[in-house]
């Protein structure tokens, strides 16, 4: 990275429930750039020291090391190419640290652009949600050179409790998407040993809880999932996004060849349920849309 001092200019693009909890984490003792398709989602960090530009472009050209963080890769596309693009702003020696959840293809091909614009790209997917975000204790798998994890890794560290380097480009999405499959197949799971029990008579609350403390029980639901019979809208909204990793797992097996029933299963599962108008429900009236579909 030439010698730049890195983690003092800061851009950051995407500025959504993900994106701005971390670059609200960023500000301290950063001087930090951001931009949003909404600005109005960027006011309150706005109001505690964020610059605001109105371009990725303009972003791009004022940091040292640029974040993004946006929903797909046509999103990844409309932020990063174009006169008004991060690459059309991004500065020779600069770190590109890109936190969005797309296909690992597209990340790799958008760190050769990088690379041509002579500046280093890394990916740097993250598990956790919303919550995590906002206390800084995400898992962050990163792919990416040796020199780029290390360049990131200290910046990383204020996002997330656990940050490794897991290989090349691309490589720290294709390890998320292979952890989400376990996970949302375990959420399944869940759901199917909550509606057993409750159509016997035992209490959801009952069920989660023995899920959670039993010996036996679900790892998952340790893992605080947003699965517990309090569910909130938040909760919908992380399974969606589980449901779009499921989606991208499994483009990414059907290009290399695979075969993935388990993932095949919780896709079909996971559309049900978004398909019944239940997902922000309980516990056991969410997987019921499993079941009636």
């Amino acid at each position: 990275m030439h010698g730049r001092q890195l983690g003092t200019r800061i851009g950051f693009v995407g500025l959504g429930s993900m994106g701005g909890p971390l670059a609200a984490r960023l500000l301290y003792r950063n001087l930090v750039f951001g931009t949003n398709r909404t600005r109005s989602k960027a006011v309150a960090l706005i109001d505690k020291g964020l610059v605001w530009r109105d371009t990725p472009r303009e972003v791009a050209e004022a940091a040292d090391v640029v974040f993004s963080m946006v929903a797909d890769d046509a999103a990844l596309t409309a932020v990063t190419s174009g006169p008004d693009g991060i690459l059309a702003g991004l500065q020779p020696g600069a770190l590109y640290v890109d936190m969005s959840a797309v296909s690992p293809s597209a990340s790799r091909e958008l760190s050769l652009r990088v690379c041509s614009a002579g500046a280093t790209m890394v990916d740097a997917a993250v598990s956790g949600g919303v919550p995590a975000a906002e206390t800084g204790t995400l898992a962050i798998m990163v792919g990416g050179t040796e020199a780029g994890y290390r360049a990131a890794e200290a910046l990383l560290l204020r996002l997330g409790s656990t940050v490794t380097h897991v290989g090349g480009n691309g490589q720290g999405l294709l390890l998320d998407l292979a952890v989400n499959i376990s996970t949302a197949a375990q959420m399944i799971a869940f759901h199917e040993g909550v509606m057993l029990a409750a159509h016997g008579g035992i209490d959801p609350a009952v069920t989660a809880r023995a899920m959670t403390e039993f010996a036996n029980g679900s790892a998952m639901a340790t893992s605080g999932m947003p699965l517990a019979p309090d569910v909130s809208k938040q909760a919908g909204r992380d399974a969606a996004l589980m449901h779009k990793g499921i989606r991208l797992a499994l483009e990414t097996a059907h290009a290399s060849g695979l075969q993935l029933p388990v993932a095949a299963a919780v896709d079909r599962a996971l559309g049900r349920v978004k398909e019944s108008g239940r997902a922000y429900r309980g516990v056991g009236g969410r997987y019921e849309g499993v079941a009636r579909a």
